[in-house]
């Protein structure tokens, strides 16, 4: 299971389009981006994630309105591990989510789990082909953060939130 140096060099480009498409679903997922979440499956790629089964085109109608109906949403993607073998991949990527889920008893979610994904290269493109979402761990309660007050009492914060408001849009002039 270990891999060579060779292998890895002779890999690093194909690996790091791999990443770049886990970080476009992360954005396209946080800041509720149709087109950069789509852009990271291939059409028609399955998913089964968190109590849903489906093509990525479902899995998007489904996923943004549930989004759109929390306050926050945050996912993040730690430890990645690739096996490439010809124009697929097996990857295996950590993720940690945090959301809120506001009204009157507001909660907190947090979700630690993985992605277990088969890649492939088509046309010199890396997406993902199918997705299988595993839960390690999830931590719910109320949901304690008070904007008014701010982190550390710093009120005036610049806030994420998503397209086309959310800052990042212009900073990386995603909307020419």
């Amino acid at each position: 299971m270990t891999m060579t140096v060779s292998q890895i060099r002779d890999e690093m480009a194909d690996r790091e389009a791999i990443r770049d498409c886990l970080m476009r679903y992360s954005r396209g997922i946080d800041r509720m981006d149709p087109e950069v979440l789509a852009s990271a499956y291939w059409p028609g790629a399955m998913d089964y994630h968190t109590g849903f089964t489906g093509t990525v085109e479902q899995f998007i109608e489904w996923a943004l309105p549930r989004l759109a109906a929390m306050e926050q949403a945050m996912h993040m993607i730690g430890n990645v591990l690739i096996r490439i073998d010809g124009d697929t991949a097996k990857v295996e990527s950590y993720l940690w989510s945090v959301s809120v889920l506001p009204g009157d008893d507001a909660r907190q979610v947090m979700v630690v789990g993985r992605y277990l994904d088969k890649f492939e290269k088509r046309n010199d493109e890396w997406r993902i082909a199918e997705r299988l979402v595993v839960h390690d761990w999830f931590q719910e309660g109320p949901a304690d953060n008070d904007w008014s007050a701010g982190p550390f009492g710093m009120t005036g914060l610049l806030r994420g939130t998503t397209v086309p408001k959310d800052a990042s849009v212009d900073w990386l002039e995603l909307r020419v």
